[in-house]
């Protein structure tokens, strides 16, 4: 059974994450592979994860995706980052953009220039020294032939769906509709053999990808792959989502608005806008958070408040068997970095670079799992740096992030950025050098020295330095057309 040959995948579930594994492996690997996806109309899908970030772009070029298409199918926008409003204090805010910042030297990240000038008087605003920055305030975007800009996409999670449904099902995947009433498994080796229906109908394969959402029917159900909890660093527990009507045009990134109790998401798209509020319920009730969501969305809703319960956290193991889970039903991080889709694709991509052809093997599952793990947990602690280090105390919930024990990767992070101003990228982790030094600055941690070496620089070519590089951001942005316009050019809604 392990090493048998695998000639069937069955994703089980659709949604995003069913639909981009079923698209991604039909289309890589179609030819030598059958794949069927089973899936309800009766069972809705989460749906919220409507913002991305630059990575999604790599799946979308394996797949042969033009953008034009997709984003007029989705009816997208574009996105240079998140603006985080009331997370350091009340009436404070930051963008973290997902450009590189100024210039970096060997010995020193571009923030040990900053942190010179700033002491000198002549530093302007950290993210004046970053196109995505600088374009994201200014309401500016193109996409540009060299890559000047690095982005990502708002769009519509259920057209993606579809979109991706009709990418699968052009390279031979078979959509079957129906329930899932029992997971079959091999007596002796307990592999996965099969997926019977509530009609009856069998559904035998080789492979299974688990996309059913946070029930996590085969790899936990059946599997029992175990689930660590990571509640007490992320204690929001609830959300609600809603759609509303456009009352401006989309600008080129993601709101993320801290309340008292968690905080509300606000997603522009071209024909509506994506709302929703994350809260823990330890310190409001449901009723509390409708109320703070429904006083703080713009325009009229198109659809009323849906309740969303979770439990931050991850599976042990990613992969068990003959079974991957993918989205949902492998954990969940909360959207505050727009990671969800990241995780999907990051599964999809490592299963295809270990695709068990031959039949399933245990050190590609150990492997698959030890990525995930070391990924899913750098992550992890990026989000919660945006609780814990925080200039909030008006609440009780704000105070309980302040003062709750965390990681100790995390720590030694925040403590080496605060008295060294240094920031170090492990080399297969998603955020980079630049984003851990935009949200620590923007979260309000301030560095206590810098480099050395930046005092082989005077004054005057500090300020020569800093000025050619916010001139070149300035000359650039300047250039650009208003987001609307260029989606109205480009890419307009089907």
């Amino acid at each position: 059974m392990e090493h048998q040959k695998i000639k069937h995948v069955v994703v089980a579930g659709g949604g995003t994450a069913g639909w981009m594994a079923a698209a991604a492996v039909a289309k890589l690997l179609g030819k030598t592979v059958k794949v069927s996806l089973v899936e309800s109309e009766e069972i809705g899908t989460v749906g919220v994860g409507e913002a991305t970030i630059p990575t999604l772009l790599t799946l979308h070029e394996l797949l042969k995706i033009k953008e034009q298409d997709f984003i007029s199918a989705v009816g997208g926008t574009f996105k240079l980052g998140i603006s985080f409003e009331n997370w350091r204090d009340v009436g404070e805010d930051y963008i973290h953009s997902f450009g590189y910042t100024g210039k970096d030297c060997w010995a020193a990240g571009f923030q040990h220039f900053w942190l010179k000038g700033k002491e000198l008087g002549i530093s302007k605003e950290f993210g004046e020294y970053c196109n995505e920055w600088a374009a994201a305030k200014q309401n500016r975007f193109a996409v540009l032939p060299n890559q000047n800009l690095n982005y990502a996409y708002h769009f519509d999670s259920s057209r993606y769906s579809k979109f991706l449904r009709k990418i699968a099902e052009e390279h031979g995947a078979v959509r079957i509709e129906g329930k899932i009433e029992a997971v079959q498994q091999h007596e002796e080796t307990g592999f996965i053999t099969g997926l019977r229906l509530e009609n009856g109908q069998q559904i035998d394969g080789d492979f299974f990808v688990d996309c059913t959402g946070f029930r996590g029917l085969l790899i936990e159900q059946t599997l029992h792959a175990g689930y660590d909890d990571w509640q007490h660093w992320l204690p929001c527990d609830r959300a609600l989502a809603v759609q509303t009507e456009n009352v401006q045009p989309p600008i080129p990134y993601t709101r993320s608005i801290a309340h008292e109790a968690g905080w509300q998401w606000r997603i522009p798209l071209q024909h509506r806008t994506g709302n929703g509020l994350v809260y823990c319920s330890k310190f409001w009730s449901q009723d509390e958070a409708e109320a703070k969501l429904r006083g703080n969305l713009e325009g009229e809703m198109v659809t009323e408040p849906r309740p969303i319960k979770f439990q931050t956290g991850t599976r042990r193991r990613h992969w068990v068997k003959n079974c991957v889970a993918v989205g949902l039903s492998s954990g969940f991080m909360e959207p505050l970095e727009s990671t969800s889709i990241h995780l999907i694709q990051r599964s999809i991509v490592r299963f295809m670079q270990m695709f068990p052809s031959d039949g399933v093997r245990q050190p590609d599952i150990d492997e698959f799992n030890s990525q995930m793990k070391f990924e899913i947990e750098n992550i992890r602690d990026f989000i919660i740096l945006h609780y814990h280090v925080t200039n909030r105390t008006d609440t009780p919930f704000w105070r309980h992030c302040r003062t709750m024990e965390i990681p100790e990767s995390l720590q030694h992070r925040i403590d080496l950025f605060k008295e060294t101003g240094r920031v170090f990228k492990v080399p297969t982790e998603l955020f980079g050098e630049n984003s851990w030094t935009q949200v620590m600055l923007g979260q309000g941690l301030s560095p206590e020295q810098y480099h050395p070496i930046v005092n082989m620089m005077d004054e005057q070519e500090l300020r020569d330095f800093l000025g050619g590089i916010h001139g070149s951001v300035e000359r650039l942005v300047s250039q650009l057309p208003e987001h609307q316009r260029f989606i109205d050019h480009y890419c307009r809604e089907a």
